[in-house]
């Protein structure tokens, strides 16, 4: 017998029959043998309904209020399936996040979560009994209705299993795995069997959207191991999530050394930035600091960043990239500091987009950058701006070149699957 957490998104929950399809496939854990948690999103759209209602109702709202209005559509879903289950012979109840309980920090909107208590949980597993709990809430310290923030059920299921130590959080999307880059874009693109936690930390932060940033972070903190399913597939076919193709996140040790492991695990692109560049930036000790200072003081997270080299008046131009949404609010501040900094001129450019290549085997070969920007010459793309960390190189091009850029490089670190595979 296997404890796991199964957790659906917004898609998976869109109406009844969905619904009706999420409960055949967690029969189907139950009917294995296996004692069962579900963590569910609202349904798709539902969220972004809720918060234009905060919005037209006060535009400076209580974070604390919206969180009750929000944290509504989870209520909604985890009540139906527990109801869709029970309709089909499965003994199960909803557990919402204030009566486990699931506590959280103050931070109401983007509360982080503290602990969660397991006894009621853990009681009600042992009797067969199937848990449905709602993803993205919690309870704060003042005894409040919390949420996680955007994408937050992920990390909602992650945290409910290493709590209640189960084998596997078995999330389930709208793709069927990991692969090794948009197969939208690239058809020939190979999904993967298994992804380190640090891999998949790495192309989550750098566009791929099959998992949200937090909820990796958080598994390979706790040691969770994670599975990426299909919601699409057939749940009546009598397969389980043992038997089924996904991706599985974890450790390095549980990968090992493989001898077949791809050097580059996988390409991502994101085109949700905003390049700003100041020019005749003075060029004297603290300059960079009073530009980043303020940007840091309204938590706007900097990414690409580079100062040319002086010019002989003694100044230097600064570029670097922001989140896309992030750009309004760092051209105010920008401006407001103009006299402090010191700048010329402010310009922004919001058609470019940010191109990377992840893989642990980066750490041991030599060359991984050069083959990326070699690549990329070839086809006249442009590199405006460069990251790196120890297994990842990002560069920022300009946004027409994103899905020529991102096919190039699949082929050029030999990802391309085989005809027929």
């Amino acid at each position: 017998m296997a404890r796991i957490v199964m957790k659906f998104g917004g898609t998976s929950m869109a109406g009844i029959e969905r619904i009706r399809s999420v409960a055949a496939r967690v029969k189907r854990e139950v009917n294995a043998g296996n004692q069962v948690a579900v963590v569910v999103s609202a349904m798709a759209g539902e969220t972004d309904r809720l918060v234009g209602f905060c919005r037209e109702a006060s535009s400076l709202y209580d974070a604390r209020e919206y969180d009750v209005v929000v944290a509504s559509g989870e209520q909604v879903t985890s009540g139906l399936l527990a109801l869709a289950l029970q309709s089909i012979g499965v003994p199960a109840r909803s557990w919402l996040g204030w009566q486990l309980p699931i506590r959280t920090n103050d931070a109401h909107a983007s509360a982080r979560i503290q602990d969660i208590d397991t006894a009621a949980l853990d009681a009600a597993l042992a009797s067969g009994e199937v848990a449905v709990i709602p993803g993205f809430q919690g309870v704060s310290d003042n005894d409040r209705i919390s949420t996680l923030g955007r994408g937050g059920s992920d990390t909602s299921a992650v945290a409910i299993a290493a709590a209640m130590k189960a084998d596997r959080c078995d999330i389930y999307t709208d793709v069927d795995g990991v692969y090794t880059t948009d197969p939208r874009i690239v058809p020939r693109a190979r999904k993967l069997k298994r992804v380190t936690y640090e891999e998949m930390l790495e192309l989550a932060s750098v566009g791929a959207k099959v998992l949200q940033t937090r909820s990796v972070g958080l598994a390979m903190k706790t040691g969770v191991r994670i599975q990426v399913l299909s919601s699409f597939d057939d749940p009546n076919d009598g397969a389980t999530a043992d038997t089924l193709p996904g991706t599985m996140i974890v450790g390095d040790d549980e990968i090992g050394d493989d001898m077949e492991r791809q050097l580059i695990t996988g390409i991502a692109h994101d085109k949700n930035e905003a390049k700003i560049t100041l020019t005749d930036v003075p060029d004297k000790p603290g300059a960079v600091a009073r530009i980043f200072s303020p940007l840091a003081a309204i938590n706007i997270n900097v990414d690409m960043i580079i100062q040319n080299i002086a010019h002989s008046t003694g100044s230097t131009d600064v570029t670097f990239t922001v989140p896309q949404a992030e750009l309004s609010r760092a051209l105010d501040v920008l401006e407001k500091s103009r006299g402090e900094i010191g700048y010329g001129t402010l310009v922004h450019d919001t058609k470019v987009a940010k191109i990377s290549v992840v893989g642990v085997g980066m750490r041991s070969h030599a060359g991984v950058a050069s083959t990326m920007f070699t690549a990329l010459a070839d086809r006249g793309i442009n590199i405006q701006a460069i990251s790196t960390s120890e297994i990842k190189v990002s560069v920022l091009i300009e946004e027409d070149y994103t899905e020529l850029a991102v096919r190039v490089l699949h082929t050029a670190y030999g990802l391309d699957a085989e005809e027929g595979a």
